[in-house]
């Protein structure tokens, strides 16, 4: 792609159309300690192809890869084996150039490949319908709430404390720029919130996560009949998708959308990103769900075919009419995602997800034998909060000089929260060896001496 630099006359130009007195009040959401003030030190001003391949080497070299020590880390990015037949199928030429479907008749393989999206996300969420994907899962999530907004005709959200607090920001962020309210209630650790009691006759949705951000697994049954008995929806977000393979469904539990992180199939970690945002809900909301729908068709001789059935984006029609401008789909980690759930099956995503929680329970067990070390989640799936004797960053930082990855703090995501800074979360999957496990576990009975 060629760069074309503007003159001083387009940019005056420019940002006076848009109203704007200067380049930098573009930039006045950005606090100023999160600005540049200076080069970044390191960086030459100008260098050869070669040398700058070399200095970005040597930097990428500085990062610890969860595959190459023992990790627990989690908090919504989880450590699986992919497939080696994943790459080699998504990087096919028909897959990797074929992105967008505007054209039905010329991308077929495309749209085909995401109807088999669709319906292995809406199987196991226990939903309907579900869309083409999003961009991750916290977009799915502030996504979910506008379009209950839309369903509801209200304004006013209730989100749970065991709610991702990324999840949660994004959320809030649309609602500063949408103008909705949103009401959160206060971090849970121990699981025991009551939601229901925050929801009044304004309330669109409230949203609640399972597993939860701690690691709880909860029968949402009973607060869904709560929140419908009110007149709002129930939006169900799922960080670990693997955890559908053997917790009821939230379709089964009452929801009425299901948003979900879906990284954990066919798409590695890559130090935070692309991933994959699910989206799914009942026939009855369909056409207030964002981004795409791709369906089913034949034909004018009968062949079965398939097309953009739905796409209410800012792309194809008016702005005000849009669902969402949202305007892309994540095309290529919704195809991994697909591949990588195609080899697994049905059977084989539920023995994944078996193995998982049987990981998670053999390393609670021997982290609750441990002297300073208390288990604090009472249920879980693959991932779990413990509270430690000293802070948790403080032990994370000397575990990681011992090459252990030891989890996350949950100070690190809810900074300056005192009465959290002693827990930590801990997450195991397939990946994890015994030989991990006993490395974690001798590693923090040092650190805790």
């Amino acid at each position: 792609m060629r760069y074309l630099p503007l003159t001083e006359a387009d940019r005056k130009s420019m940002l006076a159309t848009i109203g704007v007195p200067s380049v930098d009040s573009l930039f006045r959401d950005v606090p100023e300690s999160a600005r540049l003030s200076s080069p970044i030190d390191g960086l030459a001003p100008h260098a050869g192809e070669m040398e700058v391949e070399r200095m970005v080497a040597a930097m990428a070299a500085k990062n610890v890869a969860a595959g190459s020590v023992p990790s627990f880390l989690g908090a919504g990015a989880y450590r699986h084996h992919v497939p080696a037949a994943v790459d080699h199928l998504i990087q096919r030429g028909e897959f990797l150039t074929s992105y967008t479907p505007y054209q039905p008749e010329v991308t077929q393989g495309t749209l085909q490949y995401l109807f088999e999206f669709q319906t292995q996300v809406a199987l196991i969420t226990g939903m309907d319908v579900a869309n083409a994907s999003l961009y991750d899962g916290a977009t799915s999530c502030a996504e979910a709430v506008m379009m209950a907004n839309r369903a509801t005709r209200r304004s006013r959200a209730v989100l749970s404390g065991g709610l991702h607090p990324h999840y949660r920001d994004v959320t809030a962020t649309n609602a500063r720029f949408h103008g909705f309210e949103v009401v959160t209630a206060p971090a849970d650790p121990e699981g025991g919130e009551d939601l229901a009691a925050l929801v009044d006759d304004k309330t669109s949705c409230v949203v609640v996560q399972n597993p939860g951000f701690f690691g709880q697994v909860r029968d949402l049954t009973e607060l869904a009949a709560a929140v419908h008995a009110k007149g709002a929806l129930l939006i169900v977000a799922v960080a670990e998708v693997v955890s559908l393979g053997l917790l009821t469904s939230p379709g089964e539990m009452g929801a009425d959308i299901v948003v979900a992180e879906g990284q954990s199939i066919g798409n590695a970690l890559n130090f935070g990103g692309p991933y994959v945002g699910l989206f799914a809900t009942r026939d009855k909301y369909v056409r207030h769900m964002p981004g795409r729908l791709t369906g089913q068709t034949v034909d004018a001789e009968g062949r079965r075919g398939w097309v953009l059935t739905l796409s209410t984006r800012e792309q194809h029609i008016r702005r005000e009419k849009a669902t969402s401008n949202i305007c892309t789909n994540s095309g290529l980690c919704a195809l991994a995602f697909t591949i990588h759930m195609s080899l697994l099956g049905e059977e084989g995503f539920g023995r994944l997800a078996r193995i998982n929680h049987a990981k998670a329970v053999q390393l609670a067990d021997r982290l609750d034998a441990l002297k300073g070390v208390e288990i604090v989640s009472d249920s879980f799936f693959n991932e779990f909060t413990v509270r430690l004797k000293k802070p948790a960053a403080k032990v994370v930082n000397k575990l990681a000089k011992a090459g252990i990855l030891g989890g996350v703090p949950v100070s690190r995501l809810y900074p300056g929260d005192e009465a959290l800074a002693d827990l930590l979360l801990v997450a195991a999957t397939e990946t994890n060896t015994d030989a991990d496990m006993e490395a974690l576990a001798s590693g923090l009975k040092e650190v805790l001496s």
